[in-house]
């Protein structure tokens, strides 16, 4: 791509062809400073209808032997969740760096042996909360840096389907690590935690029900299915909720479901400071005090707080620029181990009934 001298392209490959890998793909796609060479997926079929619509020109079954060329600046992880660390690790062995679909893991076990290999490698490993490079995320968190928010002491968020278990493997523990917490949950608790200024985790307080189960019987309505979706399969929570402390005082509390007899699907991520705060979804505002007055801003914007594909495209660029040197991520494998150990936590505090505390 020419600007002002020749840049050379970063050469990607992309490790699962399932519906998240379309993101991925169609963001790399639009890069003139990316090229796509390789794509691998357990099915055959759906690797090589990636490569057809994306002029990808080299298909794999086993991501070892996509691995094993020389020609990769690094790859994108868009498998199983349990497959995560593995993948992962192996890429950074062999001298890629890594982009992660989040969470990063399923374990705090597995994302301590990744955060070992990142160090001992020397390579890159972005965490995929694609939520930190929205354009809204960048905006409140220079009014954050600059102090208009001034101390942010509580954030509340929420992210409600009433129906919506996709089914397949996000439905199966042991692929996913879990439901609606550890696959929509570690979004915008993570996006809550980052603007807070990543605070040290106190303790713990969650709750997890299976109630309504993948509710298959529902009519009328249609959602997201994955593309192994078996109704009978189902051992994931429908609903999970969380009240987090932090060492300086602040407190975070989180809601999500599959299912949930809502009128409507909801999604709400705010924050609250001395000075100021902000809704960032569903629509970005700011709250502040001018002149002895409540002042509602909105900041104006081309784009959503939050747009799918736009955040996308500014995660994988980032994500190519750190590649070539020029940057460094801004969702470090460090993150992605606290956020594991967080999302354990409340797991494991609604399997005993009690607050787990953090040492």
């Amino acid at each position: 791509m020419e600007t002002g001298k020749q840049t050379k392209r970063v050469r990607i490959g992309v490790i699962g062809a399932g519906s998240i890998s379309s993101a991925h793909l169609d963001a790399y796609k639009r890069n003139g400073e990316v090229e796509l060479v390789a794509v691998c997926d357990l099915n055959e079929s759906r690797a090589q209808a990636a490569a057809s619509k994306y002029g990808i020109p080299h298909v794999y079954t086993d991501y070892r032997e996509l691995l094993a060329r020389t020609d990769l600046d690094g790859v994108s992880v868009c498998t199983w969740n349990n497959t995560h660390a593995e993948i992962s690790i192996a890429a950074l062995e062999a001298g890629k760096h890594v982009l992660c679909e989040k969470p990063l893991c399923k374990t705090v076990a597995d994302a301590l042996r990744v955060e070992e290999t990142v160090r001992r490698t020397g390579k890159v490993l972005q965490v995929g909360v694609v939520r930190r490079y929205a354009a809204g995320t960048d905006i409140v968190r220079r009014f954050a840096e600059a102090g208009e928010l001034g101390e942010i002491y509580y954030a509340k968020a929420s992210c409600l389907r009433r129906l919506g278990n996709p089914g397949g493997w996000f439905s199966d523990i042991e692929r996913s690590g879990g439901g609606p917490l550890i696959d929509l949950g570690v979004h915008i608790i993570d996006l809550c935690w980052y603007l807070m200024g990543r605070p040290k985790v106190k303790s713990v307080s969650g709750n997890t029900y299976r109630k309504l189960g993948n509710r298959s019987n529902v009519e009328n309505l249609s959602f997201y299915k994955a593309s192994d979706y078996d109704a009978s399969k189902n051992d994931v929570e429908d609903l999970a909720n969380a009240l987090i402390r932090f060492e300086n005082g602040s407190s975070l509390m989180v809601d999500v479901s599959f299912t949930l007899h809502a009128k409507q699907d909801e999604i709400s991520v705010k924050l609250y400071g001395d000075k100021g705060g902000v809704e960032i979804e569903p629509e970005l505002h700011v709250v502040s005090e001018k002149h002895d007055t409540i002042v509602n801003m909105t900041p104006q914007t081309d784009h959503k707080a939050f747009h799918f594909g736009d955040s996308f495209f500014r995660e994988t660029a980032h994500f190519a620029r750190c590649c070539r040197g020029e940057a460094e991520t801004l969702s470090p494998v460090e993150d992605g181990v606290e956020i594991i150990k967080l999302l354990s936590a409340i797991y494991e505090s609604a399997a005993k009934g009690e607050e787990i505390r953090f040492d």
